[in-house]
C-alpha cells in the first residue's frame, strides 16, 4: 500500500498478465496499450493513459469506451447530510439496509492506516456505533446483503492485509449482534465478491478474487449452509463489480469490475438465469462502483467507481434495457469503494465513505428526487 490509503491493487495481488489470450498487450512506461477485446463491440488501438493502476506485477486496462450519452429527463440532486455523529473516514466498507432494525448497517473498511471491524447503524439522522460482541475480523472489500428468508444480514469475504477471507457472519437486527456460522460448504475465500438478495429472498454471492484467480462461481445462502448453483450461464469471472437489485422486478443488475477479460458489460439475473445485455449506451468502465435501487427513479442507480486510477463522480441508471446518465444538480466528490444503499423508510439512496485519489472519505450523501 502507498499513499496511506487502499488501492484496488492492495486487494487484488499476484495477478498474471491480464488478457494475454484475449488480444491485450500491456507495456509499462506511459502505460501504452493495444487492445483488441471482442472486436464486435470494442476496439481501442494504441490508447495511451496518463495513469494506470498496478495489480501485482501487471496493469489493469482502463477501457475508455466512447458513447453518445443519453441524459435522463429527471433532475434529482445529491445533498450532503450533516449527521450529529459519523463513522471515521474509510473506503471499501460493507453496507446494506436491514429491514429488521429499520436501519442501514455498515461494517469494516480501511481508514488509510488500519483495516477496521467496527459496526455502525444509520437511522436517517445520525450514525450510531454499535458495541457488539464477537465481531468479525477486521477487513476491507467484504460484502453483505439482507437475507429475507432468515431475516439476517449476511457478511462474506474480504481482505485483511494478509489473508483472503472466507468466513460467514450473520447480523441480527433484533439484538444488534454478530453471529459466526460455520457452514459445511463455503465459497472460496475472496476479496471483492458481489453479494445481493436474489428474487427468491436468498443472499447470493458471485465472483471475487482469491489471490490468484477471479472466481467464476455463484453460491446461495440457505440459512445454514452455502449451496453452489449450477446455472446455464454466468457473467465473466470478476471482482469489485457494481451490483444492485431492482425492487420492482426483483432482478439484479451487474456492471464492470476487475477481470481477466473485458469487464465492460452488463448482466441481469432473474433468479434462475444470467443474461448479458447490449445497451446502446453505458457508463465508463469502473471497478468498485456503488449500485442500489432507487424507488424514485424506479431503476438501479450506479455511482462513482475507479477507472484506470481516476475516480468517477457520475450517476447512471439502468432501466430495463439501457443505461442513462442522470445529470444531478450537484454530486458527491468522485470516489471508489463507497457504500450505497436505498433506505425505504427515508425513501432515498444513501452513500457513505469511499476514497478519492486514495484519500479515505467520511461524508454522507442522499439522492433526492
Amino acid at each position: 500500500m502507498t499513499g496511506g490509503a487502499l488501492r484496488a491493487s492492495d486487494l487484488f495481488v499476484n495477478v498474471g498478465v491480464i488478457c494475454l489470450n484475449f488480444g491485450v498487450t500491456c507495456v509499462f512506461g506511459g502505460l501504452t496499450t493495444r487492445i483488441w477485446i471482442d472486436l464486435t463491440r470494442l476496439m481501442i488501438l494504441r490508447q495511451s493513459f496518463s495513469r494506470g493502476f498496478i495489480i501485482g506485477t501487471c496493469c489493469s486496462i482502463a477501457l475508455l469506451v466512447a458513447s453518445n450519452v443519453a441524459i435522463a429527463q429527471s433532475t434529482p440532486t445529491w445533498t450532503q447530510l450533516s449527521p450529529a455523529n459519523s463513522p471515521p473516514a474509510r473506503s471499501y466498507l460493507a453496507m446494506t439496509y436491514d429491514p429488521v432494525s429499520g436501519k442501514i448497517i455498515m461494517f469494516g473498511g480501511f481508514d488509510g492506516r488500519r483495516y477496521l471491524n467496527d459496526t455502525w447503524a444509520f437511522d436517517g439522522t445520525t450514525w450510531t456505533h454499535l458495541h457488539t460482541r464477537g465481531l468479525p475480523l477486521a477487513r476491507a472489500a467484504a460484502q453483505m446483503a439482507y437475507d429475507a428468508v432468515t431475516q439476517k444480514v449476511v457478511l462474506f469475504g474480504g481482505f485483511n492485509g494478509r489473508n483472503y477471507l472466507g468466513d460467514t457472519w450473520l447480523f441480527d437486527g433484533n439484538t444488534s449482534q454478530w453471529i459466526r456460522v460455520r457452514p459445511a460448504h463455503s465459497p472460496t475465500p475472496v476479496t471483492g465478491p458481489m453479494l445481493f438478495t436474489d428474487p427468491n429472498g436468498h443472499v447470493d454471492v458471485y465472483g471475487g478474487f482469491d489471490g490468484q484467480f477471479y472466481q467464476y462461481s455463484m453460491w446461495q445462502w440457505t440459512g445454514t449452509d452455502w449451496n453452489q448453483l449450477n446455472l446455464p450461464a454466468l457473467p465473466f469471472a470478476r471482482g469489485l463489480a457494481a451490483v444492485g437489485v431492482n425492487a420492482s422486478t426483483g432482478r439484479a443488475v451487474l456492471f464492470g469490475g476487475l477481470a481477466d477479460i473485458n469487464p465492460v458489460n452488463t448482466w441481469v439475473y432473474n433468479g434462475t438465469t444470467w443474461t448479458e445485455k447490449f445497451p446502446a449506451t453505458q457508463p465508463l468502465w469502473v471497478y468498485a462502483g456503488s449500485a442500489a435501487f432507487d424507488a424514485n427513479l424506479n431503476a438501479v442507480v450506479l455511482f462513482g467507481g475507479g477507472s484506470g486510477g481516476i475516480d468517477q463522480d457520475t450517476t447512471w441508471k439502468w432501466s430495463s434495457s439501457n443505461w442513462t446518465q442522470v445529470l444531478t444538480t450537484q454530486s458527491p466528490p468522485a470516489r471508489e469503494g463507497a457504500g450505497m444503499v436505498y433506505d425505504p423508510l427515508l425513501g432515498h439512496v444513501i452513500v457513505f465513505g469511499g476514497q478519492n485519489d486514495e484519500v479515505p472519505l467520511g461524508d454522507t450523501w442522499e439522492l433526492l428526487p
